[in-house]
């Protein structure tokens, strides 16, 4: 497939891509390898992360995750990241999504339905709906949910140099309790893929570019090989 014919497939509704899985799942560094391979096929595309992307986005960001010593209700945690969302989408997805462009996601609603519904124990239902509130019910087109033991995604942190912040400081128990709600949410959803990410990460990105392929071929051309 021609890149303007990739092109052309984005000139109405772009996409949205969402990037999930626990602490050291490699979701930040396969969001930036996705955007190396759009640019180099002239897809338009918008990358963004949660909570942030936005000037209000990354304020919240900081409070949730960066003050590590600060005690905070479940109950808050919970509605400072519908408040960093509802901006994310307001500013940054919906506007993408308009002008035909790919947006890609590190991070979204996945993430609060298990850490704050499941993990937090305040009640998926309750999350999804107050979740609904803060996208307007926006939803993503593809979940592509990135699975590793928590022992190995915490070992891949430490390697990397990376010191948990103040929700991955909860411990491997907390961590596999949100695996397990990740892999429950996506058995149950048609726009989710669970994608093993053991392995080495260009394999990994092989892999993802072969679902997209798949998924979405008037975008990204039809699979390799």
């Amino acid at each position: 497939m021609s890149v303007s014919a990739v092109k052309g497939a984005t000139s109405s509704r772009g996409l949205f891509i969402v990037l999930e899985g626990g602490e050291g799942s490699g979701k930040t560094t396969q969001a930036a390898l996705l955007t190396d391979w759009l640019n180099g096929m002239g897809v338009p595309h918008r990358l963004g992360r949660e909570p942030g992307g936005t000037p209000v986005g990354e304020a919240i960001r900081e409070l949730l995750l960066e003050k590590r010593d600060l005690k905070m209700p479940a109950r808050t945690e919970l509605l400072l990241m519908l408040a960093a969302r509802a901006a994310f989408v307001s500013d940054v997805v919906r506007p993408a999504l308009e002008e035909g462009r790919v947006m890609i996601a590190d991070r979204f609603e996945y993430s609060t339905f298990v850490y704050q519904g499941i993990g937090r124990d305040l009640g998926l239902e309750r999350t999804r709906e107050l979740n609904g509130f803060a996208t307007d019910g926006l939803q993503p087109d593809l979940v592509l949910v990135l699975d590793v033991p928590p022992g190995e995604g915490v070992r891949r942190q430490r390697e990397g140099g990376k010191m948990a912040d103040r929700i991955e400081g909860e411990g491997e128990a907390f961590m596999a309790r949100i695996r397990d709600g990740y892999r429950k949410l996506a058995a149950g959803d048609p726009v989710a893929h669970v994608v093993p990410a053991r392995g080495e990460t260009m394999e990994l990105h092989l892999v993802i570019r072969q679902i997209l392929r798949r998924r979405f071929p008037e975008t990204f051309g039809p699979p390799e090989g």
